[in-house]
């Protein structure tokens, strides 16, 4: 009895030991999970059947390449894991998923959690209504209902800004960004906070993107970025050195391009974002900063 306990505990010890180092493990097994999102904009959603694209799937399928190289492998499976805004880190943490590619905000309160990857992206928080609501900025919501993604802070985002002081409106949650987005299609709710591109993905998307616009002052600016297991430096650094690889050759750039300002399926729709500047000076200087040091006043 004595035996089999210990044998467990040692059993349950390596396999720990094991997950924290994500470089041996997929070495060992051949294979990766990756996190997913089903619906994050030109980010990462899905096509059905399993098949999942995206500008932060493109980038994580380039670095996974990188690393089966630099493991020596000559394949790799990789196992696409669909995650919400809620269950992402808890997947990350407990090992289920270990790259996660969707549409995540690096802040100080997760970087408690999780790790992050250098900044492929960096979003600007808006307000998408329709465009015949009359809404044009944040005091106008005033009574109004105003949907975001459970798992997310847009609305807490939101009410902290400035221009929303005193401004009382009721909050819906959808359980994804497409329910969200259901929700302003359907009059549910008059405005839906969330990530520009996002926003600019699913109007895109929608069967008549020119009834809806995106309004209003930018509430945040958040940093984007590829969501990994914490103190795994060995695995962190193989991630960063192939971003940094693709922003130098320029790859980065090309893949933006392809899922930001050219037609995306399914509907061959343009998301038309072009790259911000405060993205230009992330690539510029690659680099792990947390949302709290791009809103610093």
């Amino acid at each position: 009895m004595k035996k089999s306990v210990l044998a467990l505990s040692l059993g349950l010890l390596i396999a720990g030991v094991a997950t924290a180092d994500t470089l041996a493990k997929i070495k060992e097994t051949g294979s990766v999970t990756m996190g997913v999102r089903e619906s994050s904009g030109a980010l990462s959603y899905t096509l059905g059947n399993g098949r999942y694209v995206g500008y932060h799937v493109d980038v994580c399928e380039r670095v996974l390449s990188s690393v089966r190289k630099q493991l020596g492998l000559s394949s790799m499976s990789i196992k696409y894991q669909p995650v919400t805004s809620q269950n992402r880190i808890p997947l990350v943490v407990n090992g289920t998923v270990d790259i996660e590619c969707g549409s995540t905000t690096n802040n100080q309160a997760r970087q408690k959690d999780v790790a992050f990857a250098v900044t492929t992206f960096v979003e600007e928080v808006r307000i998408a209504v329709k465009a015949n609501s009359g809404i044009k900025s944040i005091n106008q919501l005033a009574g109004k209902t105003v949907a975001t993604t459970t798992g997310t802070t847009s609305v807490q985002t939101l009410r902290k800004h400035e221009r929303a002081t005193g401004v009382d409106f009721k909050e819906v949650f959808g359980k994804d960004h497409a329910d969200s987005f259901l929700l302003l299609e359907s009059g549910r709710a008059d405005a839906f906070v969330m990530d520009g591109s996002l926003l600019a993905g699913l109007i895109a998307k929608s069967k008549n993107p020119a009834d809806y616009k995106i309004v209003g002052e930018v509430l945040s600016v958040e940093p984007i970025a590829i969501m990994l297991r914490k103190d795994d430096p060995a695995f962190k650094k193989a991630v960063d050195d192939s971003i940094k690889t693709l922003i130098t050759s320029g790859d980065l750039a090309k893949l933006y391009d392809k899922w930001l300002l050219q037609p995306i399926p399914p509907a061959n729709a343009r998301v038309g974002l072009p790259m911000s500047d405060n993205l230009k000076a992330a690539l510029a200087n690659p680099n792990d900063r947390p949302a709290e040091d791009y809103n610093k006043k």
